[in-house]
């Protein structure tokens, strides 16, 4: 049987690595042949007979070579005329014909995938539900340990279930997202929750969803470049998505190690266990709560608080009420049964009376924020170690600051020092070079090095010269031209350039430097230091803008 569309098809089929058979459907359109549900999942075909009928009752059945019952659609009120319609969704239909009323539908006996605008439903009073279950193996689609669905004490919650018992969580329903889980943006708009007024709550999905033979519900998209489907989103990312990983009164965090911490006011119930990361037993509370207990002392205690914990999968068992943030708080408090509270604008007020259990702790902006009823002594314990933790931080970043500062100092000041003593080796093997034998010039250069003049680099004199333009010439004389120039810091100099032609040699430039860098008056100019690159060297003066004393004297 194949939908009018073409979509989907029904028929018998054999899993992967298995010789039995089973009815189910399948998309017909795409190469990867997927299976969305099966009929006979715990009754197998052993051969290759199998018949797909409508009993005289008006079932749909499944027949063996023996006309035996292997699987039927089970609808309890007996018809006569009834006919069955697979449609383009893969919703398989079995309708009365005189009025076209729906009698049965694989939509509300799904395998282990969920296809779009399938729902997905609970009534806690009658106990009818629609939910996923998983395959045994991919080789065996008989029911597996694993189901999938929706559940609402106070608030609905979807939930991935092991052997019945709570495995996974998605948190309550806040009108637009499950908030226990990430923030997903392919979720928004994705799926919807109603209540009608028989107590049965349907969420609807517009995404294609397999629930896996491991327990861990995913949502696919089909990749036709790759013809194949792809995961987008997956329900457990860690060991933390596991229901109550942490025990009673603890908070999982996949970012830390370990994972398991007590939440604050709480400590481990069993230490022992605990460092040996057993997290079982949970924790308890560190500070019994003034709510509700005898003062011994007979003075009013101090009253109990809430802490705030920031980013938090909310724990189970929620309670609803329709308070506003700050009524709820008061409400909580009030109530020395209550434990905790959280306000979400979608969900409003809820709070918590019994055991807090399987909180989660996200590193990215999804949660909410939590408030734990401590003691009032554990907000001055909690004071003082923030205040110890404050000030170690503050006195550490100063330190290493300071000492970071002092060490990039000495650093600066060695490579000074080292880069002074080599420009001065360099200085001095130029002017042994050319007089080997005089020892005057050698103790001239001693008396250089005593005076610690600065050597200035050529390139950054010609850069301040404009590479010794002729505007920034100021004069010449028997040594050589005279530059005005400034340096990179604003200050104004001059540079006295020895000529390659001037009768003067290195013996008077040697003789020139160490005189004017022993004169210190302010009548006299004063010498700044001086260049030996090469062929060159020169004499850099401080910058006269008034001229010198002879223009006034004899104008």
């Amino acid at each position: 049987m194949i939908s009018n569309g073409s979509v989907f098809k029904l028929g018998f089929f054999s899993p992967v690595n298995s010789t039995n058979r089973y009815l189910g459907i399948w998309y017909n359109n795409i190469s990867a042949f997927t299976v969305v549900w099966v009929a006979n999942r715990q009754k197998p075909l052993n051969d290759s007979s199998g018949l797909l009928t409508i009993s005289e009752d008006g079932n749909l059945v499944v027949l063996n070579g023996q006309k035996e019952i292997l699987w039927s659609s089970n609808v309890n009120n007996s018809v006569t005329n009834s006919s069955a319609q697979l449609l383009d969704l893969g919703n398989l239909v079995l309708k009365e014909n005189t009025i076209g009323t729906t009698l049965w539908e694989s939509f509300k006996n799904p395998s282990d995938t969920g296809l779009p605008e399938m729902k997905y439903s609970t009534n806690e009073r009658t106990g009818e539900k629609v939910q996923l279950t998983s395959w045994k193996s991919p080789s065996d689609p008989s029911i597996g340990s694993f189901s999938a669905g929706i559940s609402r004490q106070s608030l609905t919650q979807g939930f991935i279930w092991k052997d019945g018992r709570p495995y996974f969580r998605f948190g309550p329903w806040n009108g637009q997202e499950f908030i226990g889980i990430p923030t997903v943006p392919i979720f928004h708009d994705k799926f919807s929750v109603i209540q009608i007024p028989d107590g049965t709550t349907y969420l609807t999905s517009s995404s294609y969803v397999v629930l896996t033979t491991q327990g861990n519900t995913e949502v696919r998209i089909w990749d036709s470049e790759k013809e194949d489907w792809e995961v987008v989103w997956k329900a457990m990312l860690s060991v933390c998505d596991i229901y109550g990983t942490c025990g009673a009164f603890g908070s999982c965090n996949s970012m830390s190690s370990p994972i398991c911490s007590c939440l604050e006011g709480f400590e481990p119930k069993n230490t022992e266990e605990w460092n040996r990361q057993n997290w079982t037993s949970g924790c308890a509370r560190r500070t019994p709560l003034q709510c509700g207990s005898v003062n011994t002392s007979g003075e009013a205690g101090k009253m109990d608080g809430f802490l705030k914990l920031n980013m938090m999968k909310v724990p189970d068992f929620v309670e609803w009420s329709e308070a506003q943030e700050d009524d709820c708080r008061q409400q909580c408090l009030q109530n020395c049964s209550c434990i905790a509270y959280a306000f979400d604008l979608g969900a409003s007020c809820m709070t918590w009376t019994r055991t807090l259990i399987d909180t989660q702790k996200f590193s990215n902006s999804s949660g909410i924020d939590l408030y734990i009823r401590v003691a009032h002594s554990e907000f001055d314990t909690n004071g003082d170690v923030r205040k110890i933790v404050t000030i170690t931080v503050i006195i550490g970043t100063i330190f290493i600051s300071i000492f970071t500062y002092l060490l990039w100092r000495w650093i600066a000041k060695r490579k000074a020092r080292r880069k002074k003593e080599k420009e001065m080796l360099m200085f001095n093997r130029e002017a042994h070079k050319k007089f080997p034998s005089e020892d005057m010039l050698g103790d001239n250069l001693n008396q250089l090095k005593v005076q610690k003049l600065p050597l200035f680099d050529f390139v950054k004199l010609a850069s301040a010269t404009n590479n010794f333009h002729e505007s920034n010439k100021l004069g010449q004389g028997g040594f050589g031209p005279v530059y005005r120039g400034k340096l990179s810091d604003v200050q104004e100099i001059a540079i006295k350039r020895l000529s390659k032609t001037s009768g003067q040699g290195l013996e008077e430039f040697m003789n020139e430097v160490v005189i004017i860098s022993k004169l210190q008056h302010r009548n006299l100019v004063r010498l700044l230091g001086c260049c030996v690159e090469g062929e060159e060297k020169m004499l850099i003066y401080e910058y006269m803008p008034n001229k010198s004393l002879d223009a006034f004297l004899f104008g």
